[in-house]
């Protein structure tokens, strides 16, 4: 009896130091196998290798002899018992990172160098910045600025630039259009007005001396005094402005838009609701006397309908842009290089346009028509918008010249 209590006792101390020659402790209690820890700052460099389990030996295995995994096993407190040693970060087979504080979640290390969670790939079209490989993580860490610290520069945005924070992948931005480059100025001012005006004086003295003798006066001679003393006042005011400035288009503003045509249109049919009642009111006081130095000028004297048409042309078109070059181009432009705003500006060349003209019974009149033509320099900022609404306002005046030349209409 006590030889076979000898035997098994034998048997269990060999088959228990045999398991501890396996595990490592032979008294261990049997050990569950922790998940890897993770964190998202690496990616595994290859697959996950998975642990090897010892079979037991022999019989199936009881609580002290259970499989224990020989490479990623750790007791409760996080101490591996069985991985052989190596310094953390080490790669271990096939390139494993083993150090579990290196580690990836599950789902970012399904493949070699690729990032497969959705949350943390790049937008599909948005292409990587330079420099990241295709397995890295491309989240940027935020930059915090320190208080009082200027801001950083601005990077600068091109059209259709895609920029972060944008309403979809790729989105566009709008264009940034940048602002108007400022007005260059220019170095005439009053004086450009009155030499202009002394020309159109003294061309027009010119032309009346021409006419003197002549009996009678044909219409193309009438014609050309009405309109030779205006074009020459305004030649010399583009001429001051190419010497002395920077030129018509910019200092006079006569680059045509689509929206200094519209102002011109609007003020120039919508003034004909003022001045046609202002000119009912001035014949109604006036009476029989009321007339107009063209009217005056070319009464009783008939022209061939080419010639008629010619005199329309002046009176219509070449006339208001000679003015309004001279009235609410050199004259404004003059007043405002001395500090004068606009509405200023709009006082004075309007008052100086109606007494200008020399006719004095009709001064008030004029005073009214030139009311339309200023308001169409103040909100056009040009000189294109007044001369249209000058143009539409010598229309009807024009078309009544036309059919009194021809003999079609009684002497205006």
């Amino acid at each position: 009896m006590l030889g076979v209590v000898a035997v098994v006792a034998a048997g269990l101390l060999w088959r228990r130091s045999r398991a501890g020659s396996v595990t490592g402790r032979a008294a261990a209690p049997p050990v569950v196998a922790a998940p890897p820890v993770a964190a998202a700052s690496a990616v595994a460099a290859g697959p996950p290798v998975a642990a090897a389990a010892v079979e037991p030996v022999g019989q199936a295995p009881s609580w002290f002899d259970a499989p224990v995994p020989t490479d990623t096993a750790t007791p409760p407190m996080g101490i591996p018992i069985s991985a052989p040693e190596r310094s953390p970060g080490a790669a271990g087979p096939a390139g494993e990172v083993t150090d579990p504080a290196l580690r990836l979640p599950a789902g970012l290390a399904a493949g070699p160098s690729e990032v497969t969670d959705p949350a943390l790939r790049l937008p599909a079209g948005s292409g990587r910045p330079p420099g990241e490989g295709p397995g890295e993580v491309t989240d940027r860490i935020p930059v915090v600025t320190p208080a009082g610290a200027p801001p950083p520069a601005a990077r600068p945005v091109f059209p259709g630039a895609a920029v972060a924070g944008a309403a979809g992948p790729g989105a566009a931005v709008p264009d940034v259009v940048a602002p108007p480059a400022p007005r260059p100025p220019h170095r005439w001012g009053l004086g450009a007005y009155l030499v202009a005006e002394a020309v159109f004086l003294g061309v027009s003295a010119l032309m009346g001396l021409a006419l003197i003798g002549q009996d009678p006066v044909t219409a193309g001679a009438l014609a050309a005094a009405l309109g030779v003393p205006t074009v020459a006042a305004a030649l010399t005011g583009l001429l001051v402005t190419w010497v002395r400035g920077n030129g018509p288009v910019v200092d006079l503003q006569l680059s045509p838009t689509a929206r200094d045509v519209g102002l011109g249109l609007a003020f120039g049919f919508g003034g004909l609701f003022l001045t046609i009642p202002a000119s009912l009111v001035y014949v109604s006081v006036v009476g029989e006397d009321a007339s107009s130095a063209v009217g005056d000028v070319f009464g009783g004297v008939t022209a061939a309908p080419a010639t008629a048409l010619l005199i329309v042309v002046i009176v219509v078109l070449v006339a208001p842009l000679c003015e309004e070059i001279l009235y609410r181009g050199l004259l404004w432009g003059g007043l405002t290089r001395l500090g004068a705003n606009r509405w200023l500006a709009f006082a004075v060349t309007t008052v100086i346009f109606a007494l200008a003209h020399f006719e004095w019974p009709r001064a008030l009149l004029l005073l009214v028509v030139a009311l339309p033509l200023g308001l169409a320099r103040v909100y056009s900022d040009g000189l294109l918008a007044p001369v249209i609404a000058h143009q539409v306002n010598n229309l009807l005046p024009g078309i009544g010249l036309y059919l009194m030349l021809t003999g079609a209409f009684p002497a205006l």
